[in-house]
């Protein structure tokens, strides 16, 4: 699994969340509200980047893809936001507390091993009352869904790098300390319901 979780994984990613015609709308609406200095967790291909709003200074960006931050080239050189990729893993940041007014998360948490230490470690390098934005899939509000992503959910992990069908996000986002001030439940339009259950919001350090 190393190289096609290394080399190919990376540009499957790519590729299939670019697709879908929800995509760019939700891309665009989570990063709406983002301002100042922008912790962006799961950089990915740099997706995001033609969405950051002129009110954002610098995005500092963690991705564990060599090859993920090879494909966002294009994106980071054309972007009017200065954007440094600052570290490989969400677990563990190198960085100094409070020193961000915004994260961005974006289907990320689904894959991330241990997701309770990277939401304390997004806490701890937010400044207080900083904000995180998330859209992200998960736990589906209905059972016949959730029940068919239980099902498929050790297929999909072994597939898609460790991505969880069944990860309930705003409970996590919650239990790591966050207040969530807005959040939409939906099915993602042009998606499978056990692949689009979606959440978008934002929470408060």
């Amino acid at each position: 699994m190393g190289i096609y979780r290394e080399q190919v994984l990376p540009r499957i990613v790519n590729v299939g969340c670019a697709m879908g015609p929800a995509q760019g709308p939700l891309r665009k609406r989570v990063c709406a509200g983002l301002s100042g200095e922008v912790l962006e967790i799961g950089f990915g291909s740099g997706l995001n980047v033609p969405h950051y709003p002129a009110t954002v200074s610098r995005v500092a960006a963690v991705e564990p893809s060599d090859v993920g931050w090879s494909l966002a080239s294009a994106r980071v050189e054309a972007s009017a936001v200065p954007v440094q990729r600052v570290g490989m893993d969400g677990q563990a940041l190198p960085l100094q507390d409070d020193s961000f007014d915004c994260a961005l998360s974006t289907w990320t948490m689904c894959t991330i091993p241990d997701l309770a230490a990277a939401l304390s470690e997004v806490r701890r390098v937010l400044r207080p009352g900083g904000t995180l934005h998330f859209v992200e899939h998960g736990l589906a509000p209905d059972e016949s869904v959730a029940r068919w992503q239980r099902r498929l959910e050790p297929v999909q992990k072994r597939v898609l790098g460790g991505c969880h069908l069944t990860r309930p996000i705003l409970d996590a986002i919650e239990a790591a300390g966050f207040t969530i001030t807005e959040v939409d439940v939906f099915y993602e339009e042009g998606a499978p319901k056990v692949l689009g259950a979606d959440k978008l919001g934002v929470a408060t350090a």
